[in-house]
């Protein structure tokens, strides 16, 4: 006689809008069993009933089968009593009770889609909206839970007989996809000229006939606008970057495929991975000395961020324009990414030619995420697209909901509910309305989404950041100040599964410190609770206040004083040199700073690299691309004993100097700061060891973007036998403060 098995199971998980109820609908038909099957605010929920034996292998193929594009956290199993089902079904979505099922984020187009999209024989030949369980946007359309179209933005779009017996059909993979659709019934493609008015012909072919020609073209994406011109025209390059007031910094490439990528950077296994995966990120790569590329695609830069495609659209354009593509954010500089067709032609207008648009709105606006491979490791330097707002698992469960607003610079905000952590797509610098505005309705729309209400509100501790202040505003829950640098370093160990304590390196620009000096080049003893200061870059004046991070010579003379007044440094920016040497000396505007960023801009411009910067850490960054990383010579940095160790960073500015008034090229010198910055970190690490007898080390800040400095630190203080953590998952900039807020915001809460 068959023992026969009922058994209630919840999946909860990335487990809506990936093909997760016809995998469990295909798998028990497979198996002989009955029940039935449906979304709720949970997840997914399963009744199955039937053989003993046809039970236990669904539970074990449920994990093991599921769809690619799943993340199951956890199953629970409750058995009961046989129910009597007559076959099995997908039910409707029960959407009663707290929401707590995840959204996916976008997922580049699949395999199969292309294949369609590519064949004149189907239907949906060329259509740029193609997709299916599989693939297709998720997060930017989305306005609710549970994941079904009239919660999308595709709402407003009726489906044909065609899509909806596709739709309805379980064995077929566009089975409940909800932005399913076809040329028929979905979404429309057109071309408008600048001032809005739609152009004739078909739009793929006009986009890049204009393309051709050296035009601007603003291109509809999956998360909002985005720039387009071919990234071998060097004049259509230089136009963008004069219109967009985007003086220097790198715009992206996208390239058709890997072939064509890799004649433009080399692409390694890991590289590989990155460029194709479902997330699509730019990937930051060595470009190749002939690299068909535009000089002012990237200017004085020895890395390009390369992606590939990720809509069918951009498919589409890529096959048809035959070589690379400059895509960079839509906006002007400084501004969030334009997301609205109306918003677009109104703000791009006087910068592009023409617009590429189409009707499917985007809900939330979410720029291209960037990363970068490092010595087997991921570095992720900004997080959106294809990753948000799939969350991070804390290692302990938050005991009430929080809400971290994050930083001023690369903002992010992090809500916490038990142990999920949702950090939000990048949003920009909290510097202007337009990025405010973005701020707080992502807030809203997260909080919407999830059903997060935060009891725990928290902030860091300077005082005029807008995000700051928006925390102040909110009522009804408890403030938690956390000084900007332990948010860096909680950071890490929530990245990294850790709750500490460690040795905290926390290099960065600025950030405020509990002295109410400005902090930046710090050694931390941190857990999740709390953090104490151990050791320090020695401070020096920020001459002019802010006008020194804009002004990187200023930094120069701050360190240099009045010694060797015959540098470059000090003859190129002489009429205001005495100036500035006067305000660091009576301490006039003149605020002090143990900025680790602050000190790459003073050797930066020591070096003749950048005395003024376009955006934000360009003089650091130009540093790193300058440096000979064959170069194993090494400056020493004196180190002044106390309670609290102080690193003179006085000694290395000193020391590129003298090598520079030697003539020793600066390449050189360049590499020997950055080794000499490394033997400082390791030194210190390996005197804190000896005083507190902490074996582990955080690295964290927007410092430890340099990847010489990253790899080569981490190499050495591995090889100092310490076990290091760095970031993986979240940015070690600004982008990251969020999510160490919100854990040690949640850590105190346990207290």
């Amino acid at each position: 006689m068959t023992t026969l098995k009922h058994v209630d199971v919840h999946v909860e998980g990335i487990v809506q809008g990936v093909g997760f109820r016809p995998f469990v609908y295909g798998l028990a038909n497979r198996l002989g069993l009955a029940g039935r099957v449906r979304n709720d605010v949970n997840g997914v929920f399963i009744e199955v009933e039937g053989a003993l034996s046809g039970v236990e292998e669904f539970l074990t193929a449920l994990e093991r089968e599921a769809p690619s594009l799943s993340e199951i956290e956890r199953v629970t199993v409750v058995s009961g009593e046989p129910a009597g089902h007559d076959g099995f079904t997908i039910a409707a979505s029960d959407p009663s009770g707290l929401r707590r099922a995840l959204v996916s984020a976008d997922s580049a187009t699949c395999d199969d889609c292309l294949r369609e999209l590519a064949d004149p024989a189907d239907r949906r030949h060329r259509y740029p909206f193609i997709n299916c369980t599989n693939c297709g946007p998720r997060f930017t359309i989305v306005r609710g839970v549970p994941y079904d179209r009239p919660l999308t933005t595709m709402a407003g779009f009726g489906m044909c007989a065609a899509c909806a017996a596709e739709y309805h059909d379980p064995g077929d993979r566009r089975y409940h996809a909800q932005p399913t659709c076809c040329p028929a019934c979905g979404p429309r493609l057109r071309l408008h000229d600048a001032r809005g008015a739609e152009l004739c012909g078909d739009p793929i072919t006009g986009c890049v006939t204009l393309l051709r020609a050296g035009r601007v073209v603003a291109v509809k994406g999956l998360g909002g606008f985005h720039l387009a011109v071919p990234a071998a025209h060097e004049q259509a390059a230089a136009t963008l970057r004069g219109r967009k007031h985007r003086a220097d910094k790198p715009f992206a490439v996208m390239a058709a495929d890997l072939a064509q990528a890799r004649r433009l950077c080399a692409i390694d296994t890991a590289a590989a991975e990155l460029l194709t995966s479902r997330a699509r990120p730019i990937v930051l790569l060595p470009r190749l000395p002939d690299a068909p590329v535009a000089p002012s695609v990237a200017p004085g830069n020895r890395n390009l961020g390369i992606m590939l495609p990720y809509t069918p659209l951009h498919h589409l354009l890529l096959a048809e324009l035959a070589e690379p593509l400059v895509l960079t954010s839509g906006n002007v500089c400084d501004e969030p990414i334009a997301h609205e067709d109306a918003d677009a032609l109104a703000r791009l207008g006087g910068i592009a030619d023409a617009f590429l648009l189409h009707d499917r709105a985007i809900h939330v606006r979410a720029d291209d995420s960037v990363v970068r491979p490092a010595a087997g490791q991921v570095s992720v330097l900004r997080r959106a697209r294809g990753y948000a707002p799939e969350p991070l698992a804390l290692r302990s469960p938050a005991r009430r909901p929080v809400l971290a607003c994050g930083a001023e610079l690369k903002s992010t905000f992090c809500l916490l509910r038990g142990r999920r952590a949702f950090i939000s797509q990048h949003i920009g610098d909290l510097e202007n309305y337009e990025t405010l505005r973005s701020f707080v309705e992502g807030i809203d729309h997260y909080c919407g989404l999830f059903d997060i209400r935060p009891e725990i509100v928290a902030h860091d501790l300077h005082p005029d950041y807008l995000s700051t202040k928006h925390a102040r505003e909110i009522r009804g829950a408890d403030l938690v100040g956390v000084q900007h640098h332990h948010a860096h370093i909680a950071s890490c160990l929530a990245d990294n599964g850790d709750a500490g304590p460690v040795i905290g390196v926390a290099f960065d620009g600025l950030g405020y410190g509990a002295d109410g000096t400005l902090w930046g080049g710090e050694f931390l003893r941190a857990d999740l609770t709390s953090y104490e200061r151990l050791a320090h870059l020695a401070p020096v004046p920020m001459p002019g206040g802010s006008a020194a991070i804009r002004q990187p010579w200023r930094m120069a003379a701050a360190y240099l004083r009045d010694d060797h007044p015959g540098l470059d440094v000090a003859r190129r920016n002489a009429p205001h040199w005495a100036d500035v040497l006067a305000l660091a000396a009576g301490g006039i505007n003149s605020p002090m700073t143990s900025s680790a960023g602050r000190l790459f801009d003073a050797v930066s411009a020591l070096l003749g690299i950048r005395d003024k910067i376009t955006y934000e850490g360009q003089a650091a960054i130009e540093l790193e691309q300058h440096a000979d990383p064959a170069e194993t010579g090494t400056y020493p940095t004196a180190v002044r004993d106390g309670d609290v160790l102080t690193l003179d960073g006085s000694d290395l500015v000193r020391a590129a100097a003298a090598d520079l008034a030697a003539g020793v090229a600066t390449p050189v010198i360049a590499g020997r700061f950055h080794n000499g910055v490394t033997d400082a970190i390791v030194g210190t690490c390996r005197t804190l060891r000896e005083r507190t007898g902490l074996t582990g080390v955080a690295l964290s800040g927007g410092v430890f973007q340099n990847e010489l400095l990253l790899e080569r630190t981490t190499g050495r203080l591995r090889e100092a036998g310490f076990r290091v953590l760095r970031h993986v998952r979240v940015p070690p900039n600004d982008g990251g403060i969020s999510l160490g807020q919100a854990a040690v915001a949640a850590a105190r809460d346990l207290m």
